[in-house]
């Protein structure tokens, strides 16, 4: 099964079902079920998202997701973005790609293991 690997907090925000997008400076054509899996390092900003009361693991596939679209952010999206969720969204990703993520599902016990760059397998039968 495809995986992504994904800085915390933003791991832990789209498998709470606050963050519909992920962005990358990659387009993507694969529709479907990915793992998500949060990586060992956080971003510089985690402490911002205090009121959200996550729980981060690190290393670790924490859920899943299915990736429906990939949108070429524009000015016009960026701002639907910021006007969705400003502390989430809130800064630039004209001209990056946003991942539309839907299905969103929470594992009730992470399933450690190392992460890797860009959309990787990973057999969940081991």
């Amino acid at each position: 099964m495809k995986v992504l690997t994904i800085k915390q907090p933003y791991a832990s925000l789209i498998i709470e079902g606050y963050k519909k997008f992920e962005f990358r400076s990659w387009e993507t054509n694969y529709r479907g079920k990915i793992l998500i899996h949060a990586g060992l390092s956080k971003d510089k900003n985690i402490n911002k998202f205090t009121n959200y009361n996550l729980n981060y693991i690190y290393g670790a596939i924490i859920g899943e997701a299915e990736i429906v679209d990939c949108i070429l952010v524009d000015e016009d999206f960026n701002k639907k973005l910021i006007k969705e969720d400003k502390l989430i969204y809130g800064s630039n990703h004209i001209g990056i790609y946003a991942w539309k993520l839907a299905n969103i599902k929470k594992y009730k016990e992470p399933i450690y293991v190392k992460g890797k760059l860009g959309l990787w397998n990973y057999d969940l039968h081991k």
